[in-house]
Formats: structure tokens, sequence, C-alpha cells
């Protein structure tokens, strides 16, 4: 499977307003630290769908959740 550039984009902004490190976002997603690295830092878009799920499922509940 393959994250789209808005994903990642999402994904880099949540992290940033919640001010959560790469191991904090593993604790949540599930999502190993050093996948979450790659995503995040180095491009990494082909990932498998454990993973897929995992950022997607975190990011639309960060997305649909009033805080």
């Amino acid at each position: 499977m393959k994250l789209t550039e808005q994903q990642v984009l999402a994904l880099k902004r949540k992290r940033g307003e919640l001010n959560y490190s790469t191991t904090d976002l593993e604790k949540i997603t599930g999502v190993n630290r050093w996948t979450l690295n790659d995503i995040i830092k180095h491009g990494h878009r082909n990932v498998n769908k454990k993973t897929f799920k995992g950022i997607n499922d975190w990011l639309i509940d960060q997305y649909t959740t009033i805080k």
C-alpha cells in the first residue's frame, strides 16, 4: 500500500501540533518508530497493510474527534 502526500503531511502536522515524538506515535499507532522515522524524514511511502491502517486510523481519529 502507498501513503499519499496528503496523509504524510497530515501525519507531520498532527505530530507537530500534539508535540509527539516518534516513540509517542509508536505507542499510539502501533507502527514501529523506525518506520515512522522513514516516512516522516526520508520520503518512504510504500508500507504494509498494518502500517497503513495504523497511521490512517489514527489520522481519522484525530481529525474527527473534537478536543
